[in-house]
């Protein structure tokens, strides 16, 4: 079964500095990226999990991960995404 057809019951947060987050623009809205695609090789992570990307206390970017395919993740962050639109 793909990867994100799979539901967890409890979804997990992952976590990650904003310096150290390389991803991939696939949408964008006003310079922020809004849909990004980053590499995942953590097997515990699945679709429906959170990732939340922070530069010191301050949140740029908290979405839902929704797909998982072939080592990368692609989520979304709609509402109140800091990560510039470019490509890392």
């Amino acid at each position: 079964m793909p990867d994100e057809q799979r539901v967890a019951n409890n979804s997990q947060t992952y976590v990650v500095d904003a310096d150290k987050f390389s991803y991939e623009t696939v949408e964008q809205e006003n310079g922020q990226a809004t849909v990004v695609r980053f590499a995942m090789d953590d097997s515990r992570v699945q679709a429906g999990d959170v990732v939340v990307v922070l530069s010191g206390g301050e949140i740029h970017f908290h979405g839902m991960i929704g797909r998982l395919a072939d080592g990368w993740a692609t989520a979304t962050d709609r509402r109140g995404s800091l990560l510039p639109a470019t490509v890392q």
